[in-house]
């Protein structure tokens, strides 16, 4: 054939297509880069837990607080292997805790937070010296599970026959010296709002000769010792930078896990990115003997986490009200 018959290709073809060759190298390169880092992190979590854990079971045989100290630095290293940072406005309420507060006459705090993702537990458990209150399936969660039943995390289920011993269980750790951490939502979203409290869950925090209150409220009220009732402290918590960039709508499924999705794809996606940060807001703490109910008490509280949380999310000020 001809040399001058030869169908030559135009350039501007052969540029369309090393562009496209090297755009799919280059996401090829990312993806593995993604990968290494979310194996490296894992395999540092699974060296850390298990070494950590088993320093916190000699703990919990010595008295004092130490105990909820190391839970903070349990949770605190893995946030950091997470490359998760944490931003804090306001000021918590309450100490470490501890026989010796509660013999000083240091009342206890429930705090209540909002909840969008089993990173709650981490990020919450680093900023607050606290017990969590959650629901029974997490002690099966591989890592998690594991830490939150050596950090004394007190599981309830949603058997109505055992509603009165887990208040009591929670009413005892709070008057022995430990603070609580609660979810009222009930549940887990999606982040985009904060799901209405349920009144349900301010029940330990109610107390007698409440003026206004119903009398079967006033009988299912709990009773503390010294009059130590507990201070409820509202939390907002947001998940609002990824890889260094404002976490947008788009985005925030990156960090959201609730309803039936699997917990697995999900720890392993999160742990492949560069870099995270949370932003928690701790509002002033609330005095149940303020409120005539305990859904007066549980809707004061809701609104100053929800409003928290929005602002969070549109990147307003995050100033406590």
């Amino acid at each position: 054939m001809p040399a001058d018959s030869r169908r030559v290709r135009p350039a501007s073809v052969l540029s369309t297509g090393r562009v496209a060759w090297l755009s799919a190298a280059h996401t090829s390169l990312i993806d593995r880069a993604r990968a290494v880092r979310g194996v490296a992190r894992l395999a540092l979590i699974t060296i850390w837990v298990p070494l950590s854990v088993g320093f916190e079971a000699l703990l919990l045989l010595v008295p004092g607080t130490a105990k909820i100290r190391w839970t903070r630095v349990i949770w605190g290293v893995l946030c950091r292997l997470l490359s998760l940072r944490i931003r804090v406005r306001g000021q918590r309420a309450g100490s470490v805790g501890g026989a010796r507060a509660r013999a000083r006459g240091e009342r206890p705090v429930i705090y209540v937070s909002n909840h969008s993702s089993w990173l709650d537990i981490p990020v919450l458990g680093t900023v607050l010296p606290s017990v969590f209150v959650a629901k029974g399936e997490i002690g099966r969660w591989p890592i998690m599970g594991l830490v939150s039943k050596i950090g004394r995390t007190i599981f309830v289920s949603r058997n109505r026959s055992t509603t009165v011993r887990e208040r009591d269980e929670m009413i005892t750790r709070l008057a022995a010296g430990d603070n609580l951490v609660l979810f009222p939502e009930g549940t887990s979203s999606d982040g985009s709002r904060v799901l209405p409290f349920l009144s349900a869950f301010f029940a330990i925090a109610k107390m007698p000769k409440v003026p206004g209150a119903r009398a079967q409220e006033l009988d299912d009220m709990p009773r503390y010792p010294d009059g130590l009732t507990p201070l409820i402290q509202p939390v907002s918590l947001a998940y609002d930078r990824l890889d260094g960039l404002a976490v947008n709508r788009a985005r925030r499924p990156v960090f959201a896990w609730y309803g039936d999705m699997d917990l697995g794809p999900h720890v392993w996606q999160l742990v492949k990115w560069r870099s995270m940060r949370a932003s928690v807001i701790l509002h002033p703490a609330l005095d149940p003997h303020d409120f005539p109910s305990r859904k007066a008490l549980a809707q004061a509280a809701w609104r100053a986490v929800s409003n928290g949380a929005a602002a969070l999310r549109q990147n307003r000020d995050t100033s406590p009200a």
